[in-house]
């Protein structure tokens, strides 16, 4: 049962949902003329054999804005047409603090900020995270489902986004510094990348609603307990794994992978679709401004941390 909004978000989120809905496809930005050889300012790509290795390296957390989303996006396209040069894929961050905080909390708070003083409103505050939230769940939905193995090597800090990303991939490989975090409830928000819906399809609801309820974060070792993560390995080690996880993986026929991978990890889509519509209301709460101006203007070296 979807939650009721307003009739003008409601109205406004069914007329921006369906143009994105419909035109997905054909948003998601082509590749660089280069192939499969990317670099930019928050990801790269490059080809080590069949292997895609998508390494995020944007200072100082791997925030997820507007830059971020659009590189995403074309790792999404890359990862939805692979052809027979790619294989398996491995998503891993070189910032060494961590894999990623989550979203650019103080993009979405200066994004916010110029919209009300525009004097869209709440509304013109709503369009906007709408057409955000509907670009970002479109490139997850599509490295969620690619037709070849994905996989996420984890370290540090693996927040809020950070942890929807790291969601999309079929297997996870953590180094034992990784955390695990959804400390979006403080801010007045739900995860609003797809993250519990991705959650629910992988591990029990007792848990999920302890990490949601309490923003506590879970290590390594708990992450493997619970069925999250399938190996726990030294830090440094984690991408050493994955690329012979990677090699392995790239032996089988590619159909045939794509076929299990159809089978045993559908996508959650009416689930995916009630997030959105939540978090889109309850962006719109003075909570979440309060909450987003006290971050913005905390002086804690550590703001992302629960």
């Amino acid at each position: 049962m979807r939650l009721p909004l307003p009739w003008q978000a409601r109205l406004l989120a069914r007329k921006v949902g369906g143009m994105v809905e419909g035109m997905v496809e054909d948003a998601l930005p082509r590749p660089k003329p280069a192939g499969f050889e990317f670099r930019g300012e928050a990801l790269s790509t490059t080809l080590h054999g069949q292997t895609l290795l998508v390494t995020l390296h944007h200072e100082p957390c791997n925030e997820i804005g507007q830059t971020a989303l659009s590189e995403l996006e074309i790792v999404a396209r890359l990862l939805s047409h692979p052809g027979d040069q790619v294989r398996a894929a491995i998503f891993h961050s070189s910032v060494e603090r961590g894999f990623c905080a989550g979203a650019d909390l103080r993009e979405l708070h200066a994004g916010m900020s110029a919209k009300a003083g525009e004097g869209g409103g709440k509304l013109a505050i709503a369009a906007a995270a709408r057409e955000f939230i509907d670009r970002i769940h479109a490139a997850f939905d599509a490295i969620d489902m690619a037709p070849i193995t994905t996989i996420g090597v984890l370290h540090g800090f693996c927040f809020g986004g950070g942890f929807e990303l790291a969601l999309c991939c079929d297997v996870l490989i953590a180094e034992k510094s990784t955390r695990f975090a959804f400390p979006e409830l403080r801010l007045g928000l739900v995860p609003g990348f797809g993250g519990i819906p991705r959650l629910k399809r992988d591990i029990g609801n007792a848990v999920i609603r302890d990490i949601l309820f309490t923003g506590r974060s879970i290590n390594a070792k708990k992450a493997q307990e619970v069925g999250l993560v399938s190996q726990v390995v030294p830090r440094g080690r984690g991408l050493e794994v994955a690329e012979k996880l990677a090699e392995q993986a790239a032996r089988f026929d590619g159909p045939t992978t794509a076929a299990a991978k159809r089978f045993t990890k559908p996508l959650p889509k009416e689930e995916l679709a009630r997030e959105r519509d939540l978090f889109i209301e309850l962006l719109g709460s003075d909570v979440v401004e309060a909450a987003l101006r006290k971050f913005v203007e905390s002086d804690d070296v550590r703001p992302y941390l629960p």
